[in-house]
């Protein structure tokens, strides 16, 4: 089967079919003028789950990205049957564009292929309720929050009365770190193909389908080698493993900040307070802490 790569403006392509045409906290500096909070409490923390939690060793160093299943189930569940599999295991990052962000996941490293399975459907949005997620902004018909480690916005709820599920709909905001199935032009035409994101790029939004976040590693992402497509030798994922598979001896203990924990709320404020009308949800800090 042939495949082609698309790629144009902001445009992350992958294989498709020719028809279809397709220990310290790990803490971010703060900046300006406003007081960060201190450094996290004990209350503070929370300890993902390991089932969703994929561990990338590559020849620039280790990264951590929580997955979530609530999001985008179908894709979460693509990844790590592909991580079981061993395809990720030696994959290049074949596309490396800097403000933007690492494409990898080919087993042809050059863009055009895919795994043997079916694609995807694409999981832009999710159905999200009043407890799901913690509230960063309140714009009334529109918020923005976090469910766990990853930047949503969604719509206000006070249209949850008016849903037949008592949801509203909501959607990844494509903050640096954030992990996303990369497709071809047909919106159902994600496979295996996936990219970090390097910096925040908010045209993909409601446009690709976001699984997780690198919660530990972002400055590996950042420091992967650049091209479109990158020359060799190109940087490499050696091993891709899913927490909860790594033996017990060798696994590391993971824990990142709980957007519920009076931490976080206070890093909202001083980052509101720093940017003022700048603000987003992508300037709010999520340390980790990994031994």
């Amino acid at each position: 089967m042939i495949r082609t790569v698309l790629f144009a403006a902001v445009t992350l392509s992958v294989a498709v079919p020719a028809a279809a045409q397709a220990p310290k906290p790990n803490l971010p500096p703060a900046t300006g003028s406003a007081a960060a909070p201190a450094e996290p409490t004990a209350a503070d923390w929370r300890t993902p789950n390991p089932a969703d939690v994929l561990v990338i060793d590559t020849n620039k160093g280790r990264i951590i990205v929580e997955m979530l299943p609530e999001v985008a189930p179908n894709h979460v569940t693509r990844i790590k049957e592909l991580t079981r599999a061993g395809l990720y295991n030696g994959r290049s990052f074949f596309r490396v564009i800097d403000q933007f962000m690492a494409q990898t996941g080919d087993p042809e490293d050059r863009g055009t292929g895919g795994s043997d399975k079916p694609d995807l459907t694409q999981e832009f949005v999710f159905r999200r309720g009043a407890g799901d997620m913690t509230l960063v902004a309140d714009q009334t018909v529109s918020q923005l929050g976090f469910v766990k480690s990853l930047p949503v916005a969604s719509q206000g709820e006070m249209l949850m009365a008016m849903t037949a599920d008592g949801k509203v709909s909501a959607w990844p905001l494509f903050c640096p770190g954030v992990a996303a199935m990369a497709r071809g032009e047909g919106v159902d035409s994600a496979n295996s193909q996936f990219f970090l994101m390097r910096q925040a790029y908010p045209s993909l939004e409601k446009r690709y389908t976001g699984w997780g976040r690198v919660i530990s590693g972002l400055d590996v992402v950042r420091a992967i080698k650049v091209g479109e497509p990158v020359v060799a030798p190109q940087d490499k994922m050696d091993k891709v493993r899913i927490l909860s598979d790594i033996p017990a001896a060798e696994r590391p203990k993971v824990r990142v900040i709980d957007p519920k924990s009076t931490w976080f709320r206070a890093e909202i404020e001083s980052a509101r307070a720093r940017l003022g009308a700048d603000f987003s949800a992508c300037a709010i800090r999520i340390p980790s802490e990994v031994k």
